[in-house]
């Protein structure tokens, strides 16, 4: 696989901060080349369209959720506590493509986004508390899973290691583990 110019990653990086700070439908492809000091042809040549571009920040994303999911499917027996790190460090890998996309919601359900991430929510919580969880069970692994997203993004400051302690017991503590 060729690995992409600094030009389209630079791109990719101001773009990805513009949407976050000012949304993705208010972001111009204009803006990004002018923040980046480059023609909006020479944008063009990397990406045709900003739907174009925001796929391309956001699949990354995607391919690792869907992988991480698959492998935990395939693997089956994983305990819940490697389950909850694994998705730690998803989304905290993630964390800044998440936030973008929280920042406006719309391009989430335009780009189907939201029923991904609510089905792979679905999965994780067959995964940990097995294929007929109770209302109790499914609610207390929905709000494990949703909180520990949520410390990614909330303490992006804070030392990985001590996060990522703490958000797996709280993660824990919200399963009755």
């Amino acid at each position: 696989m060729p690995k992409p110019s600094d030009t389209k990653q630079r791109i990719l990086a101001t773009a990805r901060d513009l949407f976050t700070q000012q949304g993705v439908q208010r972001t111009s492809l204009q803006d990004i080349a002018d923040v980046l000091g480059i023609t909006k042809p020479a944008l063009y040549y990397h990406f045709q369209s900003r739907e174009d571009l925001v796929r391309s920040i956001v699949q990354p994303l995607l391919d690792d959720g869907e992988k991480f999911l698959l492998e935990q499917e395939a693997r089956g027996d994983a305990p819940v506590r490697e389950l909850i790190e694994g998705f730690f460090d998803f989304n905290y890998r993630h964390r800044a493509d998440v936030l973008m996309l929280l920042s406006e919601m719309p391009t989430l359900a335009d780009l189907g986004l939201i029923d991904t991430a609510l089905g792979w929510r679905t999965r994780l919580t067959l995964l940990i508390s097995g294929p007929e969880p109770t209302l109790e069970q499914a609610a207390r692994a929905i709000l494990a899973l949703g909180g520990l997203q949520d410390v990614c993004m909330q303490f992006p400051d804070a030392p990985v290691d001590d996060l990522k302690a703490a958000a797996v017991t709280a993660a824990l503590d919200a399963l009755g583990r």
